[in-house]
């Protein structure tokens, strides 16, 4: 049975863990240039011991962005930057993935400690956001919203492409598409945000169409070696929106145009969803589970699996990788603090060997290490998600 720390394999790359650095916004981007904060953020997670590491949401297209401080690979001078950080996460064991997207109706908007709001495209920092319907987001996102044309949707399938050929360059070893969060791929996704009558709108499988077409653009330009995975949000949280039962009928249509994994989030389509999980432990894992069952290939999750029974409980219930955005924040060093309450024999080995050496050497009074105690042995009664999974003891490990 495959545990947390157990090696994962898709096409040509192989993962030292099941663990991953989640794609999180960090507004430090100028004109979508990574620079030297990006190359801590990522080289710290992965000297850590994370086993694949995601920036944040990367940007095909200047308005695909959120705001103007956020990363793009739109523009060759990009490339470089982004290299930078593909090189320390691989010096230091990880392997470097990029999310590819657009934020779309979503976009032109200020930080959220600025309060996160949209900005009107006369605004210096701001532009018309572009969308599958002039429907705007709604709450704080009002703004008009251009009808993307069917000439203009080729063009942002030939920007996916362009940026993943610059992505190829830039070192990332795995390409996953965004078609969640209430951004452009999620909103073709959803009734709430697509009201076309053409080929792109209306039945599922043409809300599906730009998504296909999407991984047919960026599949036809990468090595076959590289995964090509998405993230989907599989669930509007609203009746009127998209269901689980579309999500798994799209991730299927998916499969048969490359899709190697799926991602399985929210849709976000909306600011009134009803009765979210979000908030819950392993909110999602039952959704993902339903997806690998009935899509059949591998799935990820992310939302509340930062405690590390939760996340060694979901592998061992079929998931293939744990997602961690907040826990990767606060804790850089996460997967080593979950192998010691986890019980695993060498925690420090997932650390570079000059870490592992002095954390294993030389310890002196264990308590001040610098890592907590592990937490005293006990069953772990944590099926949030009703898999089923039966309770485990875990053994202590010394500090």
């Amino acid at each position: 049975m495959a545990d947390l720390f157990s090696p994962f394999t898709l096409k040509g790359v192989t993962l030292r863990n099941r663990i991953v650095m989640s794609p999180m916004t960090m507004y430090r981007s100028v004109d979508g240039h990574a620079n030297d904060f990006h190359v801590m953020h990522l080289g710290a997670r992965a000297a850590g011991g994370f086993g694949l590491l995601f920036p944040e949401q990367i940007a095909i297209t200047p308005d695909g962005r959120t705001t103007v401080h956020c990363g793009g690979l739109y523009d060759d001078s990009q490339i470089a930057g982004w290299k930078r950080t593909t090189d320390i996460v691989k010096s230091m064991g990880g392997v470097s993935a990029i999310q590819l997207g657009h934020t779309g109706r979503k976009g032109s908007a200020v930080a959220p400690w600025e309060g996160g709001h949209q900005i009107a495209a006369d605004h210096p920092e701001g532009w018309e956001c572009r969308g599958p319907s002039a429907v705007p987001y709604g709450a704080d996102h009002p703004h008009p919203v251009h009808e993307l044309t069917v000439a203009e949707i080729a063009e942002v399938h030939q920007a996916y492409a362009e940026t993943a050929v610059r992505a190829v360059e830039a070192g990332y070893e795995w390409i996953e598409m965004h078609y969640a969060h209430g951004y452009l791929g999620a909103s073709f996704f959803s009734p709430l945000a697509n009201q076309r009558t053409d080929q792109y709108g209306g039945s599922l499988e043409n809300r599906v169409r730009f998504h296909t077409e999407a991984l047919d653009a960026v599949r036809s330009v990468i090595p076959e070696r590289i995964p090509l995975t998405m993230r989907l949000g599989a669930d509007d949280l609203h009746p009127a929106g998209a269901t689980m039962d579309e999500a798994v009928a799209a991730i299927s249509l998916m499969k048969e145009h490359g899709l190697d994994l799926a991602d399985i989030s929210a849709g976000f389509n909306t600011p009134d969803m009803d009765g979210t999980p979000l908030g819950e432990p392993s909110g999602f894992l039952a959704r993902a589970l339903r997806v690998k069952r009935e899509a059949g290939l591998p799935v990820g999750v992310s939302w509340n699996l930062g405690v590390p029974a939760n996340a060694e409980r979901a592998v061992q219930a079929g998931l293939d990788l744990v997602f961690l955005g907040r826990p990767a924040l606060a804790n850089p060093h996460w997967p080593v603090w979950a192998a010691r309450e986890l019980g695993h024999p060498s925690p420090f080995d997932l650390v570079p060997e000059d870490y592992s050496w002095w954390l294993k050497n030389f310890r002196g009074h264990a308590p001040s290490i610098g890592w907590p105690e592990p937490a005293p042995a006990a069953e772990i009664d944590l099926d949030a998600a009703g898999t089923g999974v039966p309770h485990q003891q875990r053994s202590r490990v010394d500090a």
